[in-house]
């Protein structure tokens, strides 16, 4: 019977874990170097196609600040559940650290789409 692997000897685990940090990190960076520090600068923090030409909501900096506090989460969130599902299914972990990078990158995106507005 073949000897099972632990979490931090997978390399697949470790490759993943790699792209989730680097993408939480680089997320946070871009975030915050984009960031004015005048406290009178708004942000568009919402698209909403049904309001026609008010479709961007404005709010200030600490709401896309919570874009920082979403990747961190994500990234700890995923690592934490992984570790306890790889006993168990090894699959399933490597599918949610996955999951975590598809979830990394489109915050990324998204809040990139809002700076930009």
């Amino acid at each position: 019977m073949a000897t099972p692997k632990k979490f931090f000897h997978d390399r697949i685990v470790l490759l993943l874990l790699s792209i989730n940090a680097f993408l939480a990190l680089a997320g946070s960076i871009i975030i915050l170097l984009r960031i004015n520090p005048d406290p009178g600068a708004t942000y568009a923090v919402q698209y909403r196609a049904r309001l026609g030409l008010n479709a961007f909501s404005s709010g200030s900096s600490t709401e896309i600040m919570s874009f920082v506090l979403f990747s961190v989460l994500v990234f700890g969130f995923h690592f934490f559940l992984s570790r306890r599902i790889y006993p168990i299914k090894r699959h399933f972990a490597i599918a949610f650290l996955s999951l975590g990078t598809l979830l990394l990158t489109l915050s990324i995106v998204v809040s990139n789409a809002l700076l930009l507005y």
